[in-house]
């Protein structure tokens, strides 16, 4: 009998009420304009989330501690974006109260899928409007910028044209297509790839219209598909599907559907050693909606 192929569940349920979403972004493209002299490097790239999301919950607590009450293998307390977030915003507002920070994750680290962003960005927004802090987005997103480059965009919320370290945002309107995300048997090493001496650093700049007109690159494509073999395999199988592509440095990689039952085909074929899911891109993050629903 043959293996099954490990598939996430087909549609995600919607996030309870007491929880908060923290959804997963892709990057659509991403070109290495330049480096700075304190070693970060200038990018462009496209945000866009999709409606697979990590889910937290927070209990205030009258002590001011915060504590995290799962635990996360390899990632001590005190390096935990959440707890980091959480204590960037009472630090930055003098609030006394605490939180007890509970991460069910479905979003696999080191998959350039921005989980561990998303859960920061999250916590700041929940615990702003929980703790009663009275930040606004602008606030919210110069707070987060420390805590990773990724983190404004999942504050802000919009599907966006980035620039800089991926912190100056354009919101743009792109199309909302089906993806298939495979999630191969690795971790990319987001430090490794950016200090590898062969990464292209000096692309020519582009702009938002070589992205609508078809330029889906990704500069670290390359030093992703030498290193580390599963993800060569996850893109070579892509191929046979319209072509893959790397979000971030990855390991994650995906293909774009017109309609949802075209990306389930995909999904029964997968190879049975990749974790795949189907997930639909998202212009406007769960988060935003998940606001909008509160008294």
């Amino acid at each position: 009998m043959s293996q099954r192929p490990m598939r996430e569940p087909l549609m995600i349920e919607p996030v309870p009420a007491s929880f908060w979403p923290a959804p997963a972004k892709l990057n659509l493209m991403l070109r290495i304009v330049g480096r700075r002299p304190d070693g970060y490097h200038e990018l462009q790239t496209v945000f866009q989330f999709i409606d697979r999301c990590d889910r937290l919950r927070f209990e205030v607590r009258e002590d001011g501690l915060i504590r995290r009450l799962v635990d996360v293998p390899g990632v001590a307390p005190e390096d935990d974006l959440t707890v980091r977030a959480a204590l960037t915003l009472r630090d930055a507002t003098g609030c006394r109260l605490g939180a007890d920070i509970r991460c069910e994750k479905l979003l696999p680290m080191g998959g350039g899928l921005g989980g561990g962003s998303s859960d920061a960005a999250t916590t700041l927004v929940a615990l702003n409007r929980l703790w009663a802090t009275g930040l606004d987005e602008d606030a919210l997103a110069k707070l987060a910028l420390p805590l990773g480059a990724d983190v404004p965009v999942f504050v802000r919320g919009f599907a966006a044209w980035g620039e800089g370290v991926g912190e100056r945002l354009t919101p743009v309107a792109l199309p909302e297509p089906w993806y298939l995300v495979l999630s191969p048997p690795c971790s990319v090493s987001t430090r490794d790839v950016f200090m590898h001496p062969e990464l292209t650093r000096d692309s020519v700049p582009a702009k938002l219209a070589d992205f609508v007109a078809g330029d889906v690159s990704n500069d670290c494509l390359s030093v992703v598909r030498r290193e580390y073999a599963p993800v060569a395999q996850a893109l070579d199988w892509l191929s046979g599907w319209g072509g893959g592509r790397l979000t971030g440095t990855g390991a994650c990689v995906f293909a774009v559907f017109d309609d949802r039952s075209q990306a389930l085909c995909a999904l029964e074929q997968c190879p049975p050693e990749m974790r795949a899911f189907v997930a639909r891109g998202l212009n406007r993050s769960p988060l935003l909606a998940h606001m909008e629903m509160l008294p």
